[in-house]
């Protein structure tokens, strides 16, 4: 019998709901489980700081958890990186990482800074980089941005369709939409992934999208693979689906 692979959505700056969703996993196969967190861990939430030290700390514990990135842990990652903010390119024009849409904003106030009128950005970084510790920038930084296993592609946003999976673009792996989600070609692996909120998990022929919407007050969604079997591990147990 295989060891199960649990997979959990966006998380978005949600402690409480990241909290409850670890207890499922460890009734459901103990201390030890592997998980894969598919990203998204700050913004828009009022916690990302409390989530980012919960998964630094079970990293540096040696928990069996793999980290990817999503492209809101890279908006964070790049802003306090020295010398100066970096703003991601892949954004919509007029919206910027402070964007009341984007929730940059909030995960700067989990950090206790606060975001107040006509301040420069390279001003407000600094704050930031010397508020945000040295583990939590290199969590950021060694966020990874894939991780393939007994047929499964687990990542952020979703795949390039026709592209290989070993030639990805990073810029699609934690920002493409309608050309993976409208495709549904086989991806030689099933491509398991957040990103865009669904009401519920979403199950096609060639993928899952687990992300639920956690940073809307939706659920924060776990699922669990193991053998040929996809379950959503609810508060009560497993659901096949």
């Amino acid at each position: 019998m295989t060891n199960p692979i649990y997979a959990i959505g966006d998380i978005h700056g949600q402690l409480g709901l990241l909290k409850d969703v670890l207890a499922r996993i460890e009734r459901d196969s103990g201390p030890d489980a592997r998980i894969v967190f598919l990203g998204d861990y700050v913004d828009r939430g009022p916690e990302s700081y409390g989530v980012i030290e919960l998964l630094s700390r079970g990293l540096a514990e040696g928990r069996d958890w793999i980290c990817l990135k999503g492209n809101h842990d890279r908006l964070f990652e790049w802003f306090i990186t020295p010398p100066v903010p970096r703003q991601d390119p892949y954004l919509l024009v007029g919206y910027h990482w402070f964007h009341e849409r984007i929730g940059g904003i909030e995960t700067a106030a989990s950090y206790g800074i606060s975001c107040i009128d006509r301040v420069r950005q390279i001003t407000l970084a600094a704050d930031m980089r010397a508020a945000v510790p040295d583990s939590h920038l290199r969590f950021l930084q060694g966020l990874r941005l894939s991780y393939a296993e007994a047929g499964k592609f687990f990542v952020h946003a979703g795949v390039r369709p026709g592209v290989s999976l070993d030639r990805q673009d990073e810029e699609d792996l934690l920002w493409i939409r309608q050309e993976f989600l409208q495709d549904d070609s086989d991806h030689s692996a099933f491509v398991v992934h957040g990103h865009t909120p669904v009401d519920a998990p979403d199950r096609r022929a060639n993928r899952l999208n687990l992300d639920t919407g956690a940073a809307y007050g939706g659920p924060l969604t776990v699922a669990v693979f193991e053998g040929d079997e996809i379950c959503i591990l609810g508060p009560s147990g497993r659901i096949r689906l």
